[in-house]
């Protein structure tokens, strides 16, 4: 991506030269018509982030986050594949077209493209996955989606997963740009009551490439959705996690895992929103910073006057293993319901110099030692994801960044 997106010209801040792009692109008009993408695009430019800058050590203006305009690709590289009997797997446009019923039952039902990113992806929207699982029906393999980006280019992809009554399914995504990418996207989960939903992320962007997320759910009753989401490429990730609980008895489940090393900045937000009664929720996040990686997590838990019964648990620990990294831990409790249960905790610190002394006895060396302890310190987090490839996966690209 260019210097613009830190530093746009004028025309692009006041949205010149994005509407000009836009006119001249050949957008999904099946997906969303060019009168709401321009709508769209104005929210963008009126809307404000909400995201402040967390502290001095932080570069990154949320506000002045703009792709440029001549990388806004027409078209989205993402893929899928999977599914079984029953189940649709293809991509949005053809959704969109050959299944509108289905489509217009989950498509922006979410709000997603309310906020500012969202507002971007809506009005850039350029391709993207949708999944639908019929009733009762048990995927024995995951769906798998790609998601990717060539140097310099922007995409907007939007992905879509409507589960019916008792079905079950696990989805998992790759996030990879090249260097410079600007990756704005969106995931909506819809479901019917008693379905099942895992969907698992591992973003690994290039250098210099900002990738933007909002991945939000809504389940239906006793239904359970999981996320589990590792943000480990990119100079700027963004990612906004939320599930809206609006039907009694449903269980979510929110799983963040991110390290940001030598100048690298995440910043996570996750929301679980109790507005049905009896309803349970865990969040676990288990984020580390090396060099000068910085990183912030706001984590929000909500719970409506009218939630009793909700039981709502946030736990977030954070590892600092190097004198310059920085994480800011900023957990919440809206609570508005007299019988409920709500926990949060977190901690920031270093490695225990008990635990390095502990090892060091038993002839480990400093170094190995500290790596040791950083990767198991990751495991809760790991352990979360799905299969075991994702796993594996995982603790290499942890051990990479780590050596």
């Amino acid at each position: 991506m260019s210097s613009a997106v830190q530093s746009p010209s004028a025309a692009t801040q006041d949205g010149r030269e994005l509407f000009a792009r836009l006119d001249s692109l050949q957008v999904d008009a099946a997906v969303l018509s060019p009168a709401k993408r321009r709508d769209a695009l104005e929210r963008f430019l009126a809307t404000r982030s909400g995201r402040e800058k967390p502290g001095r050590f932080w570069r990154i203006d949320f506000e002045r986050i703009v792709p440029e305009p001549n990388a806004i690709r027409s078209a989205a590289t993402v893929t899928v594949e999977g599914g079984g009997p029953g189940c649709i797997v293809t991509n949005l446009t053809d959704a969109a077209q050959r299944h509108p019923e289905l489509f217009a039952r989950a498509f922006g039902r979410s709000g997603a493209g309310d906020g500012k990113f969202g507002a971007l992806a809506a009005a850039f929207a350029n391709g993207g996955a949708f999944v639908y699982v019929p009733a009762d029906r048990a995927c024995d393999e995951p769906i798998s989606i790609h998601c990717g980006a060539a140097d310099g280019e922007a995409v907007f992809p939007w992905n879509v997963v409507l589960v019916e009554r008792g079905a079950r399914v696990a989805v998992i995504e790759k996030v990879s740009g090249g260097a410079g990418a600007f990756i704005c996207g969106v995931t909506e989960i819809v479901t019917a009551e008693n379905a099942a939903v895992t969907y698992a992320v591992i973003q690994n962007s290039g250098a210099g490439s900002r990738v933007l997320s909002h991945r939000i759910a809504l389940p239906g009753r006793d239904a359970s959705v999981a996320w589990a989401s590792a943000e480990l490429g990119a100079d700027l990730a963004a990612s906004e996690i939320s599930v809206r609980i609006e039907a009694a008895g449903a269980n979510a489940e929110i799983t963040s895992l991110f390290f940001p090393s030598a100048s690298q900045h995440v910043d996570v937000v996750s929301t679980v929103d109790h507005r049905a009664g009896e309803a349970t929720s865990e969040t676990l996040v288990k984020s580390a910073a090396l060099g000068d990686g910085q990183a912030r997590f706001l984590g929000n838990i909500r719970i409506a006057p009218h939630a009793q019964g909700s039981d709502a648990r946030l736990r977030d620990d954070a590892l600092l293993l190097s004198r310059r990294a920085h994480i800011d831990s900023v957990p919440a409790l809206e609570i508005g319901a007299n019988d409920v249960k709500a926990y949060h905790g977190a901690t920031v610190g270093a490695i225990d110099a008990d635990q390095i002394f502990y090892m060091e006895s038993r002839g480990i060396e400093r170094q190995s030692a500290e790596r040791m302890i950083a990767l198991g310190f990751f495991e809760p987090a790991i352990e979360r994801f799905p299969t075991d490839a994702m796993r594996a996966e995982l603790r290499a690209q942890l051990a990479a960044k780590l050596s």
